[in-house]
């Protein structure tokens, strides 16, 4: 008998691939950073100042919180199982 996998996508589901991990990684660094400039300025009164703390825990952040994702997206802890209806996966994709 010839053994076919069904892929069907549900939202909500499943593990981050490397590159949504690489683009989380990017987009919320960017807040951060944003974050850590305007409070560094607030606490020093130097703009300067806020840049270069800014500048060097951009990429010491996300060089961690890239680890920290795909640390977690390789378990399965917390995810919750989905009932799938075969029978509408197979009219959707036959296989032939």
């Amino acid at each position: 008998m010839n053994e076919h996998t069904i892929t069907e996508h549900i939202e909500g589901a499943g593990h981050s691939g490397k590159k949504r991990s690489l683009v989380k990684t990017i987009t919320w660094r960017t807040i951060g950073t944003i974050d850590t400039i305007i409070i560094t300025r607030f606490v020093t009164g130097s703009w300067s100042a806020g840049a270069a703390v800014g500048g060097i825990e951009l990429f010491t952040k996300m060089a961690l919180y890239y680890l920290h994702e795909r640390g977690w997206s390789s378990l399965d802890w917390g995810l919750e199982d989905v009932d799938v209806d075969v029978d509408s996966l197979v009219k959707k994709h036959p296989v032939h």
